[in-house]
């Protein structure tokens, strides 16, 4: 039955984007009832800018939601038609996998995921308004002017709360181009007492690539050994399409500049601040006026259709320029257009406002999670919604929050920077923003995470179970290296081929290994000393072999990291009172006590890292607290 059952439901999510759909899974697959309300059930999870999912830090968040057995990466590898695997000539850190995907697949895939969860309903409406009893959320008003009762609410509206699209001096309604806006929402929120903010985003245009001369650009191939993000058994890529590389040029700027003076970001009409990672063709234009060309990356929109985006080419300029701009880039000479770029303005509530299970601090039982908090990317708002359907279940069975720290999950990175940091622009994750990326490498998601997971009843028993098979093997791989030693009659003809210094005497196979030059898999291959030193162990496959070779090559870095995360989680878990009264501790500068009152950071650790809390303010606050 859909909301016309008479007992509240569980949970209700509001959006089916990204954020939408995984919060509905995650609190659907823990037991509770859940009811999607979305604008349109034929764009669940659109992709509504580039076709593509993972990449730099969002490829580690896409394995850690699948860890903890979310959708995003089973979604991802059913539909990529290109996968590769970025920053391979980094250390392991830095690992990013990076997936092209079929757009119009993958929302048929998540649509059609959700439809076989027993526990959650859908209903084709625009929320208008939060019911709040008491203080608490206790259901949702929709423009079809039905009551919608629940025990929690989730709000996931992504970019439609009162969405404005522009294209030069034009400007549309819309949260997508051809998509109506949400409207009221944001000015009940804002009498409820939760403050609203606006933010921009952008997207190019679409061409049609019968008319693009590929010849003229850079190909780009996926690797010739597909990856894929989930851990579980999901179907390998055994063909690829290829994107391509391209650059602007003076004469396109030039084309472009002419089109300033109609811009709206530069004439005032667009208020909200855009994503500074991902600017506007324009913005990049004008910012960086010393450069002479920008990279264009040309990106397939599927298996069966001529349609591709022009990534790096976000614009908000009248449509006519970026015609005529975009036809003086290499290969676009006699290009064809399906649609052109625009901007959208929208609303958001700053993060600050939230607790860390993402539950609003001014509303009991109402949650926020994806654009809606002022992040950017379909990878940082799938972890949000996943997090946040996950602690309204929770929640409703009076069981403590799920929270991650920032050195267990770059999600754990994501929700402590947005809460104890606020943010003014799009937030996009990065690698750097992470101070445990070793402890948090892409490969070794579903150690850190599958476990807990478990623990509070999502991820499934077969899930546990092939985690623990496969790090007892990989232990079992480490401990025979590090006890079995090699002659050097049995390496030194695969060192000799590989040009590589020879050996004298025996050494132990874990020395070896940490030769930056030697690769683990290669050994095995090549060395049949190695090769039975394994196959002794039984049923151990290329990932295992992939992770001890790592974790031996990398032990003293993983080490130090993990001492310096225990040293500071010393206090990063000493708990704050909730009824501290930070403008009685004079000792404390004047910013801090008003950061702090207006932050309220649960603990030490969420306070040290406030913008204007300084070490000497932490010190004076842990002397209190103790006192």
């Amino acid at each position: 039955m859909g909301p016309g059952r008479k007992e509240a439901y569980d949970v209700i999510i509001v959006g089916g984007g990204h954020a939408g759909c995984e919060a509905a899974a995650a609190a659907a697959n823990m037991g509770s009832k859940v009811l999607m309300i979305t604008m349109s059930m034929t764009n669940m999870a659109q992709m509504s800018c580039n076709p593509s999912i993972g990449g730099v830090a969002k490829g580690q968040i896409v394995r850690e939601i699948d860890a903890m057995g979310g959708y995003t990466g089973i979604v991802s590898d059913n539909t990529m038609i290109q996968f590769r695997m970025l920053n391979l000539s980094k250390g392991p850190a830095m690992w990013s996998p990076r997936a092209q995907n079929d757009r119009v697949l993958f929302s048929i895939e998540w649509r059609e995921i959700l439809e076989k969860l027993i526990n959650l309903d859908f209903w084709q409406d625009t929320v208008t308004e939060i019911i709040v009893k008491g203080g608490r959320a206790i259901g949702v008003k929709t423009k079809l002017g039905l009551e919608l009762f629940s025990k929690t609410v989730v709000l996931s509206n992504g970019t439609f709360l009162n969405g404005l699209i522009h294209i030069g001096t034009r400007q549309l309604s819309g949260g997508r181009i051809g998509e109506r806006p949400a409207k009221n929402l944001t000015e009940n929120l804002n009498a409820l007492g939760i403050k609203s903010s606006r933010m921009k985003t952008g997207t190019p245009a679409r061409v049609d690539g019968r008319t693009l001369d590929f010849s003229r650009m850079t190909e780009q191939e996926g690797d010739k050994v597909p990856g894929k993000f989930s851990y579980t058994e999901t179907k390998k890529l055994e063909k690829q399409k290829s994107c391509y590389l391209t650059y602007t040029n003076p004469e396109v700027h030039d084309i472009l500049k002419e089109g300033f003076e109609r811009s709206p970001l530069f004439t005032g009409r667009i208020k909200g601040r855009g994503p500074r990672y991902c600017p506007s063709i324009e913005d990049k234009i004008e910012r960086f006026a010393t450069k002479n060309q920008h990279q264009l990356f040309i990106e397939p929109e599927g298996w069966n259709t001529v349609e591709f985006y022009i990534n790096g080419f976000s614009s908000s300029l009248p449509e006519e320029i970026q015609f005529r701009a975009l036809r003086k880039v290499p290969g676009f000479e006699h290009a064809k257009f399906f649609r052109p770029g625009y901007a959208v303005e929208y609303d958001y509530f700053p993060p600050s406002q939230l607790n860390f299970n993402l539950e609003t601090k001014a509303i009991e039982n109402l949650f926020f999670a994806g654009q809606i908090n002022g992040t950017t990317g379909y990878e940082e708002a799938a972890a949000q919604g996943f997090m946040a359907g996950i602690n309204a279940h929770l929640k409703i069975r009076k069981k403590p929050a799920f929270i991650l720290k920032r050195s267990e999950a770059y999600i754990g990175v994501l929700i402590d920077d947005l809460i104890t940091k606020g943010t003014e622009e799009p937030y996009r994750m990065f690698t750097s923003r992470a101070e445990y990326r070793i402890l948090l490498r892409q490969d070794n998601a579903d150690y850190r995470l599958t476990e807990k997971s478990y623990n509070i009843g999502l991820a499934t028993e077969e899930r546990i179970l092939k985690v623990r098979s496969k790090y007892e093997k990989i232990r079992k791989i480490e401990k025979a290296l590090k006890n079995e030693s090699i002659t050097p009659g049995e390496i030194n003809p695969y060192l000799q081929i590989h040009d590589l210094p020879l050996i004298r005497q025996k050494n132990k196979i874990e020395t070896l290994i940490q030769r930056p030059q030697i690769k683990l898999m290669d050994l095995y291959s090549q060395v049949e000393k190695l090769r039975n030193v394994i196959d002794c162990i039984g049923n151990v496959c290329c990932e295992e072999i992939e992770e001890a070779e790592l974790l031996i090559k990398y032990k003293s870095y993983i080490e130090k990291e993990k001492e310096v995360a225990e040293k500071l989680g010393k206090f990063e878990d000493f708990m704050i009172p909730k009824q501290i009264n930070y403008n009685s501790i004079l000792s404390l500068s004047f910013e801090a006590r008003e950061k702090l009152s207006k932050i309220r950071p649960e603990t030490i650790g969420q306070a040290s890292r406030i913008s204007g809390v300084s070490p000497s303010d932490v010190s004076v606050l842990i002397v209190y607290v103790r006192k």
